[in-house]
């Protein structure tokens, strides 16, 4: 089944490349990480950074990725989109996050996903400055941490009253005029915390974030961490209740009476 919903492609040879693109990312990452480096901007209006690790890290990942599986494509973050013969596509956020990098936040991570016609079938955030790696394959979602791997599972949490919720920042939603959903929904819940990234998506797989909201995500920011979140039992879908492999806004929950919940609110 694994290999099935893989496309054929062997799941052992998958999940060491997620890995082994993990860690030849965090050779150009780490060093750089709060070591002072320079920032570019993307945009001529507004802030959109990237620096010599974001470009480095996907480089690597990119090539890693060539050798591998030559014909399949790559989209990534910081480079061209490389076409593809067939029906698999890896996604690549070398850092995602990377206000958090350059701040010395140690909330980014590298996202790496697999997908099959289109849909996310396998993932990976990896956090090297702490050490941790979140990864899924077709029915199992895992947690990394030196020699220790643990499955991960969502919270039980159904009710708003009793979720905490997370978004990268209120920034996103007034931006594109969803301050007042936002607004409905923060009013609702326990608790909320802000700036967490990728981070944030990977918590609520491991069951200590319940619901994450967020608004205007491109594919690579939310694409790898899909598989994360549904195989741990959780519920990712855009605001209209479509699938989130392209981005836009989105809400990704512990469970699907807490998703329901989330979207009427």
């Amino acid at each position: 089944m694994t290999d099935t919903l893989l496309g054929g492609l062997d799941a052992d040879l998958v999940g060491r490349t997620l890995l082994d693109a993990a860690e030849i990312a965090a050779e150009h990452t780490l060093p750089r990480f709060r070591s002072g480096l320079a920032v570019d901007n993307k945009l001529e209006q507004g802030f959109d950074p990237v620096t010599e690790a974001d470009r480095e890290a996907e480089r690597a990942i990119r090539d890693l990725l060539g050798e591998r599986f030559p014909e399949h494509a790559i989209i990534g973050e910081e480079w061209d989109d490389k076409q593809g013969s067939g029906r698999f596509a890896w996604i690549i956020d070398p850092i995602d996050g990377t206000r958090a990098f350059i701040t010395g936040v140690p909330v980014w991570g590298t996202l790496v996903g697999l997908t099959v016609d289109g849909k996310a079938v396998a993932g990976l955030m990896a956090q090297p400055f702490t050490g941790e790696v979140y990864m899924s394959l077709p029915g199992e979602a895992s947690y990394y941490r030196g020699f220790d791997k643990e499955p991960m599972h969502t919270s039980r949490v159904t009710e708003l009253g009793k979720a905490k919720l997370t978004t990268t920042s209120p920034d996103l939603f007034e931006q594109n005029g969803l301050t007042g959903p936002w607004d409905r929904l923060r009013g609702k819940v326990l608790t909320t915390r802000y700036g967490l990234d990728c981070y944030g998506y990977a918590l609520m797989a491991a069951g200590h974030i319940d619901l994450v909201v967020e608004a205007a995500l491109k594919d690579v920011d939310i694409c790898p961490l899909i598989p994360l979140i549904e195989n741990a039992g959780g519920v990712v879908t855009t605001w209209d209740g479509g699938r989130a492999e392209q981005g836009g806004n989105c809400v990704a929950a512990a469970t699907p009476e807490l998703h329901a919940a989330a979207m009427a609110a």
